[in-house]
């Protein structure tokens, strides 16, 4: 499945098991897209050596199941500038704020990009780093801040390994700007200039 594709297929994946006709009309709208772009996919192209790092871009969407107030996290990882790994799933708990959610979606993130710089390792490819970027300046501050804060203190103990991967300079977190972040285009339904440019980012063309 293309990363393009990944909102809209997840979104309407959740009613399988009984589906009404707003369900069946997204499903059309899906293969009109398809079939407009039927000849687009994800286009693989060799780069300079400074590009030869994990990066990883992360976004979450508050409450992003109106049914089950859940959290949607997405992330879009590429390699040596090519996109390579991303994700767009519905999250087993329900988070109580914006900045827990942007966190929980960070954690997913980093995991990720641990899991990605060693298998990358492993197979003898020399990488450079891993970089998570994230449109959240909370979440970012919540992963590198010690401390814990009144509004922060019922997240879990266990999802603060983040910071120990932080402190060893096993993946690093900086921020983007929410119009250049691609994993936006995984977390809530864009339209127009703003979803063909993280399309354009995560490089989605015609071949």
């Amino acid at each position: 499945m293309r990363p393009d594709l990944a909102y809209a297929v997840s979104l309407v994946s959740r009613y399988m098991g009984k589906p009404g006709k707003l369900h069946w009309e997204a499903l059309k709208w899906i293969f009109k897209y398809l079939k407009g772009t039927c000849k687009e996919g994800l286009l693989y192209a060799k780069h300079e050596s400074s590009m030869d790092d994990v990066v990883g871009f992360v976004d979450s969407n508050y409450a992003g199941c109106l049914d089950t107030i859940r959290l949607l996290t997405g992330y879009v990882f590429k390699f040596c500038g090519n996109t390579v790994s991303w994700k767009c799933n519905l999250q087993h708990v329900v988070s109580l704020s914006i900045t827990e959610a942007e966190f929980i979606a960070l954690i997913e993130a980093i995991k990720e990009a641990v899991w990605m710089k060693g298998m990358t390792t492993s197979l003898h490819t020399k990488v450079k780093g891993a970089k998570v970027y994230c449109d959240s300046q909370s979440g970012i501050h919540l992963a590198k801040n010690q401390t814990y804060h009144e509004r922060t203190k019922h997240i879990d103990v266990k999802l603060h390994f983040v910071r120990e991967v932080i402190a060893k300079g096993e993946v690093v977190i900086e921020k983007v700007h929410t119009e250049d972040n691609p994993a936006d285009a995984l977390t809530k339904a864009l339209l127009g200039p703003k979803f063909k440019h993280c399309v354009q980012i995560m490089k989605v063309e015609e071949a």
